[in-house]
């Protein structure tokens, strides 16, 4: 004879009058399970932002400016100095150059690092857990031992 069950959790062969001798109830009751879930709350961008700012700088420089001074000649004056065909005196005037070069340097290196913290929060809900109250006719509740190891 094979054991079924009915809606009500109590187990036998489905027939009342056959006087089983141990007649059982299942009690079920319901845990909480809590599970971590990864999800993304958000996202971190870095981006560069190229701002641009005039800089100067005060340099000296050496500029040649010709001045013109009249002295007699002396008796020992190599006179190489050439004329041009005007008769006018060529004279080179120097003066410095300034060359500004500009150049990329690493100024800083930003690092972006993320980390898990742990934050402790309260998950509540209702659980159900199933009772099983003996009821006994009064004239057999003195044969009814009640007290089942693990049962509330």
């Amino acid at each position: 004879m094979t054991p079924e069950s009915d809606p009500a959790g109590r187990t036998g062969s489905g027939d009342p009058g056959a006087g089983e001798a141990d007649p059982s109830v299942v009690r079920h009751e319901e845990e909480l399970l809590t599970r971590v879930l990864s999800q993304e709350a958000g996202s971190v961008r870095a981006r560069k932002v190229v701002e641009t700012e005039r800089a100067w700088e005060d340099v000296a420089r050496g500029v040649e400016h010709a001045e013109i001074e009249r002295a007699e000649a002396s008796g020992d004056d190599p006179g190489e100095i050439e004329t041009l065909p005007d008769g006018s005196v060529s004279i080179p005037l120097f003066e410095e150059e300034l060359v500004i070069t500009k150049r990329l340097i690493v100024r800083e290196r930003v690092i972006i690092r993320k980390q898990t913290v742990i934050a402790h929060e309260r998950v509540e809900t209702d659980l159900r857990r199933e009772r099983v109250e003996i009821e006994a006719d009064p004239q057999v509740q003195d044969r009814v031992d009640d007290a089942v190891p693990g049962s509330d």
